[in-house]
Parts: structure tokens; sequence; C-alpha cells
């Protein structure tokens, strides 16, 4: 029986997701899981460029995979037809893949998944398997979705979020320093999370957004950072509808990192891992590729006052 009565929880914000018929899991991670399951697939090619995670989720998971180099446009340097049960997995990243680009991919090399992760809302491609992240672009704890027509016959219990709460909770609050440790806990548990449906909490977070605000917002954000450092940037972009972040090549972007923490402008390192490999320009590109936030949470305001630092940095 349901219970009545008690105090409250917290309360129903909406039902209006984004992607209301894709399939919601738990994380990007096992949204691919969920694709090598429902595949059958045997055989994953993988990008240098990519979190070493997504490795170690085949190896523990029992799936083969093997490695190919991109080229300066973030496309895939690979020359070959990829088996009945093999996939090849190509990363959308910054957006920077078009729609019309990523079919093209597709009639090459038929087999397919798009990563999308840093892609949110580029519509999904009807026959192309597509895996989305939700907390790279929102303060949710963790969520993904599946766009694909294979179906997997296992049913998914549903995940229990709350206690991934804390770093999401704590910076509506508090400020990332103080919670920075509490972030970094919730990413490393999901190293060993396994394949499950979205959680009821994150699937009522995500009911409440304003998609078309965000959208907007981030619109508004990359264009004011094209316009105020383009001539600085060594990368040639195309503009994604509703970004990630903006690709900024700098050289010695570590260093320019490190000079904006003290300004308290946090720029990640997305694929810590890659800096550990030779001279490559997967390499090249991790060290000096500043993802600049450009989300929602700010302003105009906020990014001439990034770009003033930036550019105090590297006149």
């Amino acid at each position: 029986m349901t219970e009545i009565g008690g105090y409250f929880g917290l309360e129903s914000f909406g039902n209006h997701p984004y992607y209301p018929d894709l399939i919601a899991v738990n994380n990007a991670r096992n949204a691919l899981l969920y694709l090598l399951k429902a595949r059958q697939i045997k055989k994953l090619y993988l990008p240098y460029f990519l979190c070493d995670s997504v490795a170690a989720m085949c190896e523990r998971e029992g799936y083969a995979y093997a490695y190919y180099h991109i080229d300066r446009n973030f496309m895939p340097i690979f020359d070959q037809m990829p088996a009945a049960d093999e996939y090849l997995y190509v990363v959308n990243y910054y957006g920077q893949i078009r729609r019309e680009t990523a079919i093209q991919l597709q009639k090459r090399y038929g087999n397919l998944i798009l990563d999308n992760v840093q892609a949110f809302f580029q519509r999904p491609i009807e026959g192309m398997d597509t895996v989305y992240s939700c907390r790279k672009f929102f303060g949710v704890p963790d969520g993904g979705y599946v766009s694909t027509d294979a179906v997997l016959e296992e049913q998914l219990l549903p995940d229990i979020s709350k206690d991934r709460m804390e770093h999401v909770l704590g910076r509506f609050e508090g400020s990332a320093s103080e919670y920075y440790a509490a972030f970094k806990e919730n990413d490393h548990s999901f190293l060993s999370l396994e394949l499950r449906a979205m959680s009821k909490l994150t699937r009522n977070l995500l009911g409440a957004i304003d998609y078309e605000q965000v959208r907007q917002r981030r619109n508004a954000n990359y264009a004011l950072l094209e316009q105020l450092l383009g001539q600085y940037n060594a990368l040639t972009l195309t503009v994604p509808d509703g970004p990630y972040a903006y690709p900024f090549y700098c050289e010695k972007g570590m260093e320019l990192k490190k000079l904006l923490a003290q300004k308290k402008i946090f720029v990640a390192t997305l694929w810590p891992n890659v800096l550990a490999m030779e001279d490559t320009l997967e390499k090249e590109y991790a060290e000096n590729i500043l993802p600049l936030p450009c989300d929602q949470r700010y302003e105009e305001t906020d990014m001439q006052e990034m770009v003033k630092e930036i550019l105090k940095c590297i006149n």
C-alpha cells in the first residue's frame, strides 16, 4: 500500500523531458552498454581522444575494442569497414559534427554509434544509434538517453540517485571548490555503475527544465565568445545548437588553465588519460583545447569578464 501522511519529500516538478521518446538510462556510458547488448556487438572501435572509462567498461563487460586516430577537424581516420558484429564509435566533439556529416559517416562505415554527449540538443538521426548525457548539460547527478530501434530483452531496474546529490545541492547553495571532492567521488562511482533505467529523482529534475531558455542562453554565450576570441582561436569551428562549451585552442593551454583557476575560472581537462600518450594530435588537443564554459548559468557580463582575463594571460 502507498504510504499516506507523514513529512513531505521533494515536490514533483513536472514531466516535460527534452527527449520523451528515447530510452532513459542512468548515465551515458551505460547508454553505450545498452547498445552493445541490444545490438550484440562483439567489438568496438574507439577514438584515442576519449576518456579511458569507456575502454574500462568494455573490458569489464567483456567487449573487444581497438583504437583509431582523429584528424584536426575531429573526424575519424579509419579506413576499414566494420564487420557485422563490429561498430565504429564516433564522438561528436563539442558538437562539431554536423547532422549531414554524421549521415555521410554512417553511409561510409555502416555500423556506427554517434556519441552526442557533448551535443545534447542535436536531435537524433533516424536509423542512427546515438547516446546522450544529461549531467554534462544540467544540474543533475546522472542520467543518459539512448536513441535506437534495437530492443534489449531484459528489464532494467530503476536506479537510485539520492546519494549522488551532495555536490549538486552543495554547489547550488555554496561554491564549486567546497564540493569538488564530492563531485569527484560521484564521478568515480560511475566506473562500476551497472546498467539501470534512469532514476525517479533524475527524471523529476529533468522534467522541470526550461530547455528552450537553456538552448538560447548557450547559443548567445557561445556566439559572444566566438566574436571576442575567434581571432585568437587556432580552431576553425562550426556553430552548434545549444553548445556544450566553447573550444578555445591556445598554445600552452595547460598553463592558461592554471592562471584562470587563480581567478576562479575553472576549465576542465576532459580526458587527462590522453596526456600520457606519445606526441600525437590527441595529446596536443587534450593539452591545448580549453572547453570554456558558456552554459545557462552565465550571462553576457560573465563571458566578457572571462574573456578579459584570458586576453590578459595570452597577451
